[in-house]
């Protein structure tokens, strides 16, 4: 029998083929898991997945359809899910006066309508099961507001409500639902939204009180203490793991030491 925090139980990882998801896939695996990464035909989603004794479904998060196929597949392979972790995104930026109707749909798509459609279908498995738990990827943008960000906002912002709705609906069945508000992780799509010129690194790094952006690592540990029994009496919460970067205002050096 496996061991670990997850030892046994059924997960699935959406946008598992890189970033956040690629660590989530790697820490549930150690963690004892059985996972199935769900990302898009062209990712590694199939190489993650077989480094992790998982294995990998093709999915389209976008399309409800390809989601309850994901979630589908889980129950008809193990026979149940207890961890599903809605974590497939996209980063988007532009000014909001100059958002395109393309450029907010997709971001509305990928980022919030996959999460419903997490919720709902995996929803549907654990109130039957009676357990289960359920974890979104939302953002600081879900907390507080981001120039150039507006799709990006309006989308995290709905993940920390879709949480909060969900995680009441679903409590009675012993449903537990919360959400992880990273801050700026190093990841490929964050590289992609904002660039990766060693200006616009240190830029990111200095934004957070701790001085440096997170690893995806950091992010998964949390998502792993929100799936599993640790965080049994946790539910509706949005996690912020952002190195202090919602705290306050920064650095006010010259400002509070008459400097």
């Amino acid at each position: 029998m496996a061991q670990g925090r997850i030892a046994d139980r059924v997960a699935i990882v959406t946008g598992g083929a890189s970033g956040i998801g690629k660590a989530t896939v790697e820490v549930f695996a150690q963690e004892g898991a059985r996972v199935i990464v769900g990302d898009l035909p062209d990712s590694a989603g199939e190489e993650v997945a077989k480094a992790a004794g998982g294995i990998f479904v093709a999915t389209d998060v976008s399309d409800p359809k390809q989601v309850e196929r994901l979630v589908r597949t889980a129950v008809e392979k193990f026979g149940r899910l207890d961890i599903m972790y809605n974590n497939a995104g996209i980063g988007l930026t532009a000014p909001l006066l100059e958002h395109t109707d393309e450029l907010y749909a997709k971001t509305i798509r990928v980022d919030l309508d996959s999460v419903f459609y997490g919720l709902r279908y995996a929803g549907r498995v654990m109130v039957a099961q009676k357990r289960g738990a359920i974890v979104n990827t939302a953002s600081v943008a879900g907390v507080r507001g981001s120039i150039g960000l507006a799709a990006y906002n309006a989308a995290k912002h709905g993940v920390v409500g879709l949480t909060r709705n969900a995680a009441l609906e679903l409590a009675p069945a012993g449903v537990r639902v919360n959400c992880v508000c990273p801050g700026i992780v190093d990841t490929p799509l964050v590289a992609l939204a904002f660039g990766h010129t060693e200006a616009i690194r240190e830029t990111m790094h200095r934004l957070h009180p701790l001085g440096r952006m997170a690893q995806p690592v950091e992010v998964a540990k949390c998502v792993l203490f929100l799936a599993s029994d640790d965080a049994s009496f946790v539910t509706g919460h949005a996690l912020v793991v952002d190195g202090g970067l919602c705290a306050g205002v920064g650095n006010t050096g010259g400002i509070t030491d008459n400097g």
